[in-house]
């Protein structure tokens, strides 16, 4: 999954794709790199980060799915917590919705999804952007996250979500210390145990950062090759990422480690 962040303020590549026609570009740049989805996002939700109004982040996202959707022939997801922003992307050619809340922050969006009979990720997330980092503690990490997981999927099949278009994803870095997003990469194979296809969003993560004594973001790529790998070998079947050519490579080598025989026969 490729991302493409149409802000001014998202923590990587915040401010470099505002204009269309270079997130344009950047989208087809990404499908050639061999992305499988493209990942629209109008609003960032780094840490601290303050709330988009519905009309602005549709302003920012609606053009570009529209500009690609009939171009490229990879789904389109549209990252996005609010239940009109996910209708008018959906209407312009999206087909995901990718939901950092775990369909929590707008009651309206499991129908929205719904009636599109669209695929959904539902993430975890404690807390809001503004303030989830603001010492977030768990008395049991992995089993509330699950659980917090679980009720999600429960509110989408009540509103009419087929079970087969969840996808589930433990949220690194949103409402997570360092620990945490360790522990979580290192246990991902639990979260299998839901059933469902697991997403996980390890790029250029302040975590990386952290580990290789202060990398900036863009200096992270091997950083986040590491985490993308293990990731896999640990049960992630979609990884969210900025480097799509490099961690393509990567996959490809882990699958190959993974499956053995069963790779070269594909």
């Amino acid at each position: 999954m490729g991302v493409i962040n149409v802000t001014p303020d998202s923590f990587s590549d915040g401010g470099l794709y505002v204009e269309r026609e270079k997130a344009i570009e950047h989208a087809y740049r990404l499908v050639e790199e061999g992305a499988d989805i493209i990942d629209i996002g109008g609003e960032s939700t780094r840490p601290g980060s303050e709330s988009v109004e519905v009309k602005e982040e549709i302003r920012r996202t609606i053009p570009l799915i529209e500009g690609i959707s009939k171009k490229i022939n990879i789904p389109i997801s549209i990252d996005t917590y609010k239940a009109e922003v996910a209708r008018c992307a959906l209407d312009a050619g999206a087909s995901i919705v990718n939901d950092i809340s775990g369909l929590r922050f707008d009651s309206r969006m499991p129908e929205v999804i719904a009636s599109y009979g669209v695929p959904v990720i539902i993430m975890h997330i404690k807390g809001r952007p503004k303030e989830m980092q603001h010492n977030p503690v768990y008395d049991a990490l992995l089993p509330e996250i699950m659980d917090y997981i679980r009720v999600g999927i429960r509110l989408a099949a009540k509103s009419g979500i087929s079970g087969d278009k969840i996808i589930i994803d433990p949220g690194i870095g949103f409402g997570k210390t360092f620990e945490h997003n360790l522990e979580i990469i290192k246990n991902l194979r639990e979260f299998t145990l839901i059933g469902k296809p697991v997403a996980i969003g390890v790029s250029r993560k302040a975590f990386i950062g952290k580990i290789l004594d202060g990398a900036p973001p863009t200096e992270r790529q091997d950083g986040t090759a590491a985490a993308v790998a293990i990731s896999i070998f640990n049960g992630a079947n979609i990884l969210r990422v900025h480097d799509v050519a490099e961690m393509s490579r990567v996959a490809k080598v882990v699958d190959a480690i993974k499956l053995g025989s069963a790779f070269s026969e594909q």
